[in-house]
């Protein structure tokens, strides 16, 4: 059972790593703390955003903060597996003779960036499925563990659609939230040029290592969830299925087929993370609402109505959050008051 001694350790841990990401990190605060939470929680990330809005630089400070290998890998129409998993070569032993040895591919490191993933061809795709899934690669026949900690962070433009290959719902679902990077205001514009003019380095310091991020996953897990709130989060997860036993009304009309047990799952997991780093014991029912769209809104698929009505995933989850009865605004005890 966590204790004050690992919560408070947890806490201070979690800001010390803020504090460094900010360094590099101008605005974007939701997106951060959500890739945070995700990383702690051992989920990966889909990163949607328009290039130049510093989905690259974030995964570099993370690399650099957490003191853990980064390898990127830029997805082209014409990218194979093994590019991404590694192959067999033949080299030459002591003696001479020839034999097979397996060199790795990029994805043997601790953290991904797969950009612009939907660029490559559903083939390639696939390779990142079982890495993400079960954090193993196989090759020929022979399966290898990867290092842990294990995070993929998978960017795509939404904008520019020509030529890309859609993820499909499977592999949607092996992300535990889908984050939106938005452009940044005028004074965080300011801000970005003004840091870049000095240096285009990252600056952060590491203030974490794999060990202490594995054990801040393990404090995480011992979070107790009070049984209402878990309930709350299984009607939230069913309500947004228009043929479930308690389909939300939002649901019933602009609904085709709602999330999978996974996000329920993910939903628990990434709550407990951030109920710790906002300094308290257990779930609220603000840690489940501040990360429901990031969890719900890649795996809810709205039927041709909400799409000719202009409604979002984003506004259906809104409404079903309010249907539940549970759309209180993040009370003062839910922030963290040293952020």
């Amino acid at each position: 059972m966590i204790n004050e001694k690992d919560l408070k350790k947890f806490s201070e841990q979690s800001n010390r790593i803020f504090e460094q990401i900010k360094r590099d990190m101008i605005g974007q605060e939701d997106v951060v703390e959500n890739t945070v939470i995700a990383m702690i929680a051992g989920g990966n990330v889909l990163l949607e955003g328009v290039p130049g809005v510093g989905k690259t630089r974030l995964v570099r400070s993370l690399g650099r903060v957490f003191n853990l290998p980064f390898s990127r890998i830029q997805f082209t129409p014409d990218l194979m597996p093994a590019d991404v998993t590694g192959t067999n070569i033949i080299v030459k032993d002591e003696k001479g003779n020839s034999k097979f040895q397996f060199q790795p591919g990029p994805i043997f490191s601790n953290i991904i960036l797969a950009d612009e993933i939907n660029r490559a061809t559903p083939k390639t795709q696939s390779a990142l499925l079982e890495a993400m899934q079960e954090h193993t690669v196989t090759v020929m026949g022979n399966s290898m563990k990867l290092n842990e900690p294990f995070f993929v962070l998978a960017t795509q433009n939404p904008i520019e659609q020509d030529g890309t290959y859609p993820l499909p719902e499977a592999q949607m679902d092996r992300f535990m939230l889908k984050l939106i990077i938005t452009y940044p205001n005028l004074e965080e514009l300011n801000k970005i040029v003004s840091i870049t003019q000095v240096t285009m380095d990252e600056v952060a310091e590491a203030v974490c290592n794999a060990e202490e991020l594995l054990q801040m996953r393990k404090t995480a897990k011992e979070i107790p969830v009070a049984s209402d709130v878990m309930t709350y989060v299984m009607k939230l997860v069913m309500a947004t299925h228009p043929d479930s036993e308690c389909p939300a009304t939002v649901a019933k009309k602009y609904v085709r087929y709602g999330a999978s047990p996974r996000a329920a799952q993910a939903l628990v997991s990434a709550a407990k993370v951030r109920a710790l780093i906002n300094g308290r014991y257990n779930v609220s029912y603000g840690d489940i609402n501040s990360l429901a769209r990031p969890v719900l809104r890649h795996r809810v698929k709205a039927n041709f109505e909400a799409i000719t009505e202009h409604v979002t995933t984003d506004d259906i989850i809104g409404e079903v959050i309010k249907e539940l009865g549970h759309d209180t605004q993040t009370s003062s005890k839910d922030k963290n008051p040293k952020r």
